[in-house]
């Protein structure tokens, strides 16, 4: 775990550089920062196409909303967050738990991706998945393809 992979030409463009070109680590800073997610003590370091995240978050939801928060970025290929601990109110930080990502494909939508990942008759736990994307999800119906999505369990949500 550790490393996590998303589509380099799918995503928000940062900066101004061509279409393939990785943003700055600025840049990235900034997107990160926009979503107040608690990532406050977390480093970003980019390496070519690949983000490094280390430093410490809040608790397992603002990890794994730290890696898709900057994974879903045009140019960025790989996440790398095996230095990134979770605080969790522990006296020490631990290891993030293995999160689970879907990435968009066409023709989805949220009640789709729900019945794939929860199971037929599970449509209606879309919310679920929209709540756990905020901020990144404005509105439920402007998800992409190529866009990655946090899963989160359903006795977590």
């Amino acid at each position: 775990m550790g490393l996590f992979s998303f589509i380099k030409n799918a995503g928000k463009k940062l900066g101004i550089g061509g279409d393939d070109d990785a943003p700055d680590v600025e840049a990235v800073k900034k997107e990160l920062a926009s979503h107040d997610l608690g990532t406050d003590k977390v480093n970003v370091a980019v390496e070519g196409d690949k983000i490094v995240l280390t430093g410490v978050v809040k608790d397992q939801s603002a990890f794994e909303k730290a890696v898709v928060a900057v994974g879903n970025t045009l140019g960025i290929s790989k996440v790398e967050a095996a230095e990134l601990k979770v605080a969790d109110g522990a006296a020490a930080p631990a290891a993030a738990k293995e999160p689970v990502f879907y990435t968009v494909k066409k023709g989805d939508n949220l009640w789709k991706i729900a019945e794939s990942q929860y199971g037929k008759g599970k449509g209606a736990k879309n919310t679920v998945i929209f709540e756990a994307n905020k901020p990144m999800l404005s509105h439920p119906d402007k998800i992409y393809p190529g866009q990655v999505l946090r899963i989160p369990a359903l006795d977590q949500a």
